[in-house]
């Protein structure tokens, strides 16, 4: 395909005249038209410039069919994320749900008098949870990065009725996942206040807590997938994290060492209490959550930071 008919497909793809493209590159019509035709070409300046307007690589643009490749990147790009989306949201979710299942089983007393049997139960059921969860993390995190690796740069293929589409779709599981939220607080105070036997019962007050975080695993689980896959249209800022030049790879660099840092010492922490504390192995689970704390605060404070 040629550098005229690259072009073409482009402009058309982006619902552009050439009117428009002529004045984003401050040229004349007749030299857009004359490109177009192949009966001149562009000096290389403006190939940059088209390059970057059209996001995609001057050897594409010249060399390359750029409509069969937008048809690979759409399909590869497309089915990678919405699975790496899907199971990173999962392994996040599953995480949570150990919680959950930590607290039903601490409440069991009815079963196990025994409070060390007890407490050694809840944490091993725990880090079954984490062992899974992590695992997908890992394996999904060395897919995507193996993927960004043979495809550093993707088009930007998706067109704006999708991206709009998806936003309305986004909306809907956003509203979902923050109600969940604030429902689960209402059932928790609700029932602390209702049922004060609650308070004087280990079991009915462990479970209560394992229901907490049940629905919080889902409502997170819901809230990280549907940001993961509004990431998903965000081209342009995938093709800024693979650039190892650009200020956005040096920031998500920086605030991946440091969150797996924090999230490292969290758990050291939570095995030293668990296994080395006694009674205290069950509430050693708070520093997982204050280590994801602190990986926002870093986050934002990486991500403003000049």
């Amino acid at each position: 395909m040629s550098l005229g008919e690259n072009l073409q497909f482009l402009r058309k793809k982006d619902n552009i005249t050439q009117e428009q493209l002529a004045e984003k590159l401050e040229v004349s019509r007749q030299s857009v038209s004359k490109w177009e035709s192949d009966t001149s070409y562009p000096e290389m300046d403006k190939l940059l410039q088209l390059s970057s307007l059209f996001h995609c690589s001057i050897d594409d643009l010249v060399q390359n069919d750029i409509s069969q490749l937008y048809v690979e990147d759409k399909s590869n790009y497309d089915n990678h994320y919405n699975e790496f989306s899907k199971f990173v949201s999962l392994g996040i979710g599953i995480i949570i749900l150990g919680l959950s299942a930590m607290c039903f089983v601490y409440g069991l007393n009815y079963f196990f008098s025994n409070e060390v049997i007890k407490e050694d139960l809840s944490n091993i059921l725990f880090l079954i949870f984490v062992v899974i969860g992590v695992a997908i993390l890992i394996l999904f995190g060395i897919r995507n990065s193996d993927f960004k690796q043979k495809n550093p740069f993707i088009i930007n293929f998706y067109k704006e009725k999708e991206v709009d589409d998806f936003n309305k779709k986004f909306s809907v599981m956003i509203t979902i996942g923050v109600s969940l939220y604030i429902i689960n607080a209402i059932i928790l105070l609700a029932a602390e206040t209702l049922f004060l036997e609650i308070n004087n019962n280990e079991y009915l007050e462990s479970l209560l807590v394992s229901i907490f975080f049940l629905i919080i695993a889902i409502a997170t689980t819901i809230i990280v997938y549907a940001s993961m896959q509004k990431d998903k249209y965000n081209i342009d800022k995938y093709n800024q994290a693979n650039n190892t030049t650009s200020e956005t790879y040096k920031k998500d660099s920086l605030t991946g060492a440091v969150c797996g840092c924090i999230m490292m010492v969290a758990a050291i922490i939570y095995l030293i209490i668990a296994f080395f504390g006694g009674k205290w192995g069950m509430p050693s689970v708070v520093t997982f959550p204050v280590g994801g704390i602190c990986c926002g605060i870093a986050s934002i404070i990486i991500k403003h930071k000049k």
